[in-house]
């Protein structure tokens, strides 16, 4: 599995938009989860509720009840303490400026062009759905011209009744 596809893998929808969870950013950008929430709460003014917010009690255990957690959560995230928070693509571009490591950059690069690569699969079945809408139609209107033609074509023909063929019995 390459670089992009890895970090598609990871991105999540939570509350209607796609998401990147601490955990994973911290793994990728190979630091330890405390020191980037820690890095994110000391410049919170940077991270409104569109760019991150925090998975809630309900929220954590859906992600736990759907078993989704054997891939989303690993077992070691201790919910004690806090839940994770989730990125939008604007945080994480925002991340880039509070961690400034090499890593970092070279890492939201790569999480900047798998959200491209996301968008636009979204286009093409978006697109794809108007195009089989348009087909459906199209058939639907050629099928009712057919049935119109068919039921023409039963009314105008008249059964006439038919010589006896064969052996007749008296």
């Amino acid at each position: 599995m390459n670089e992009l596809e890895l970090i598609q893998t990871r991105v999540l929808e939570i509350r209607n938009q796609r998401v990147m969870l601490d955990f994973h950013l911290a793994e990728m950008y190979e630091i330890e989860t405390r020191v980037l929430k820690q890095a994110v709460r000391r410049n919170i003014d940077r991270f409104p509720p569109d760019f991150m917010f925090q998975l809630t009690t309900e929220e954590a255990k859906l992600l736990i009840l759907n078993g989704v957690s054997q891939t989303v959560i690993p077992p070691s995230y201790n919910f004690g303490v806090s839940f994770p928070f989730c990125f939008t693509e604007q945080g994480i571009a925002m991340l880039s400026s509070v961690l400034k490591s090499q890593k970092a950059i070279q890492i939201n690069i790569s999480i900047m062009r798998a959200f491209v690569e996301l968008r636009k699969y979204a286009l093409g079945y978006s697109e794809l759905r108007r195009r089989i809408d348009s087909i459906e139609g199209d058939m639907n209107a050629q099928f009712s011209d057919i049935y119109t033609i068919l039921s023409d074509l039963e009314t105008k023909h008249e059964e006439k009744p038919r010589p006896i063929i064969g052996f007749n019995q008296l």
